[in-house]
C-alpha cells in the first residue's frame, strides 16, 4: 500500500512538472496568458516554465506565409483598366498585436492583408499610365508597394517580406485596340524602312550606272587611242614596205585583190584595159 502511494505521488509530481513546462520551436512564436491576459510574448526557442491552471500558452506559425491574391483590376492614370496578378510574402512580426487584431487566424490575416495590398496597388497605379507600368522596372514597383504596405501591416502585427507583381495584363477589349495601334506603328516603321531602302537602292543603282558609263567611255577612249596608234604603226610599216620595192608591193596588192574578187560569186563589169587588169595584160 505504501509503495502504491509513493508511485501515485511520483506520477502526480511528474504530471504537475509536465504542466509547468512548455517548449517553443524555432518555427513558432508563443504567447503566455494569465487568466486570459497576455503577460509575455518574446519567447526564444527552447524550454520555458509556466504556472499550471493559471497560465496557458498559445503558439503560432512564425514561418513565412504566402498570400496569393486573385487577379484584380485597377485603373491607370488614363482611366484604363489593367489586370494585375500578384502575391505577397509575410510573417508574424509582433505576435501579441497579431493575436489581438486578427485573433491569430492566418486566413483572417490574409483577408486583411489583401485589402492593404489592393489599396497600395490602387494608389500606385492611379499615378501611372499603361506605358509607364509596362516599361517601369518591376523591382521599382515592388519596392514602392512593399514600403507603402509595411507600416499598415505592422499595425496588424505582420511583417511584409516581399510584394511581387507576376503579370500586368490588359482586358481583352483594351488589348485588341492596343494591338491594332502597335500593328499600325510597326507598319509605319516598316514603310519608313522600305522607303529608306528604296532610296538607297536608287542611289546605288544611279552610282553604278554612272560608273558603267564612265568605265565604257574610258575603255572606248583607250581603244580609240590604241587603234589610232596601231593605224599609225601600220601606215608607217606600209610606207616603209612600199618605199623599198614599189613594183613588187603593187603586184602583191593586186594578187590579193584578184584572190578576194575571184573567190566569190560576184560579177564584175569592167573595161579590160582598166588598171585592175594591168598585170593580165603584161607579158614577159
Amino acid at each position: 500500500m505504501t509503495l502504491n502511494k509513493i508511485l501515485v505521488g511520483l506520477a502526480a509530481l511528474l504530471i504537475l512538472g509536465m504542466m509547468c513546462v512548455f517548449t517553443v520551436n524555432q518555427t513558432e512564436k508563443a504567447i503566455k496568458f494569465r487568466l486570459g491576459e497576455i503577460v509575455k510574448d518574446d519567447y526564444e526557442p527552447g524550454l520555458h516554465f509556466k504556472l499550471p491552471f493559471i497560465n496557458n500558452i498559445k503558439k503560432f506559425d512564425a514561418r513565412i506565409q504566402t498570400m496569393d491574391a486573385k487577379p484584380e483590376r485597377f485603373l491607370t492614370a488614363e482611366k484604363k483598366n489593367v489586370i494585375v496578378d500578384s502575391f505577397v510574402k509575410w510573417r508574424i512580426g509582433n505576435v501579441s498585436t497579431f493575436y489581438t487584431t486578427v485573433a491569430g487566424d492566418i486566413d483572417q490575416a490574409n483577408l486583411r492583408l489583401d485589402q492593404i495590398i489592393k489599396d497600395a496597388f490602387r494608389s500606385e497605379f492611379s499615378k501611372r499610365n499603361i506605358k509607364q507600368l509596362i516599361s517601369t522596372d518591376r523591382s521599382a514597383i515592388r519596392d514602392i508597394l512593399t514600403n507603402k504596405s509595411k507600416a499598415v501591416a505592422a499595425a496588424l502585427g505582420m511583417e511584409i517580406i516581399d510584394v511581387q507583381v507576376m503579370r500586368i495584363d490588359l482586358p481583352p477589349e483594351v488589348s485588341s485596340s492596343v494591338f491594332r495601334r502597335m500593328e499600325a506603328e510597326r507598319e509605319r516603321v516598316a514603310r519608313e524602312f522600305r522607303s529608306q531602302g528604296s532610296e538607297a537602292a536608287e542611289r546605288i543603282r544611279a552610282d553604278a550606272d554612272r560608273q558603267r558609263v564612265v568605265t565604257l567611255a574610258n575603255a572606248f577612249r583607250d581603244a580609240e587611242k590604241l587603234r589610232g596608234e596601231g593605224d599609225a604603226v601600220s601606215a608607217e610599216i606600209y610606207a616603209k614596205a612600199y618605199g623599198q620595192d614599189t613594183e613588187f608591193f603593187t603586184f602583191y596588192r593586186s594578187l590579193n585583190a584578184y584572190k578576194k574578187t575571184f573567190s566569190s560569186s560576184s560579177m564584175l563589169v569592167l573595161n579590160p584595159d582598166s588598171d585592175f587588169f594591168q598585170y593580165f595584160n603584161k607579158q614577159k
